[in-house]
């Protein structure tokens, strides 16, 4: 996941594997994304229901930010918001974006038992108590990441809008008006999730996230796939750099403990 405006093209000119150099936080205790041991994963009966309302969702528009591209929202109101699940309080949706593979066997950031997706969705939402994005990232509970994995099968009729919107964003910093959308499309059937306290898995790496992924991925096709990884990493004019591999690796669970819903 990453913060709403996170500059340069990280995956592209500077890997995961050297970002602990500006960002020291890198190597903190709470990092993400992480292997998902779902034979360590601790049931909590104390787990609610998660309930995303996204039933007023306002979306705005659509943008590459040289790392991947968000899909944008109205958050100044409470139209679409994430509650219950390990929550306490309101969290607004504010962005969603993807991590994809250079193949359809790799490009989660999260895994499962080792196990990698085609690519995985993050809906990033912030704790309205904090009153704004921007200070919400500076807090521990600041942020809520619903993380869906893509597996390859059926094509997603619901993501259809999406891609087809890629074309007029194909560079660094282009975007377009992207009205009407509804991320309802993209959840899947079951709700069921695992938990944990983690981070944003792209530069800055703040500490500020309540991780939940799904248990049950949507199923996406490799046609589908293709219309990602013709995006570019760089600007119009640059040497073209296909966005491709613009996820991060799993990162130590050190003493954290995963919390599983069903």
């Amino acid at each position: 996941m990453q913060e709403k405006d996170v500059s340069g093209a990280p995956f592209a000119s500077r890997g995961p594997e050297h970002w602990h150099k500006d960002f020291p936080i890198a190597k903190g205790e709470r990092q993400s994304p992480i292997d998902i041991d779902t034979k360590a994963a601790i049931h909590d009966p104390g787990l609610k229901s998660l309930f995303p309302s996204y039933e007023q969702a306002v979306s705005r528009r659509i943008i590459n930010n040289g790392h991947s591209f968000n899909v944008e929202f109205d958050d100044s109101q409470d139209k679409a918001v994430l509650k219950g699940g390990p929550l306490t309080g309101t969290y607004r949706l504010i962005q969603f974006h993807f991590h994809w593979g250079s193949s359809d066997g790799q490009g989660s950031e999260h895994t499962v038992d080792k196990k990698k997706y085609a690519a995985e969705l993050h809906l990033v939402h912030w704790n309205t108590k904090y009153g704004d994005f921007g200070k919400a990232v500076q807090q521990p509970d600041g942020l809520a990441g619903l993380g869906i994995f893509l597996k390859i099968g059926d094509a997603k009729p619901g993501l259809q809008k999406v891609l087809d919107a890629l074309d007029s964003i194909k560079t660094k910093g282009k975007s377009a008006d992207f009205a009407n959308f509804d991320p309802r499309v993209l959840l899947p059937e079951s709700l069921d999730y695992w938990t944990y306290p983690g981070s944003l898995t792209t530069p800055p790496l703040l500490e500020c996230v309540t991780w939940i992924v799904l248990k049950e991925p949507i199923s996406v096709s490799s046609e589908q796939m293709l219309k990602f990884r013709k995006l570019n990493f760089n600007k119009e004019g640059e040497p073209e750099e296909l966005m491709v591999d613009n996820w991060r690796p799993a990162q130590p669970l050190n003493n954290r403990k995963i919390a599983s819903f069903k």
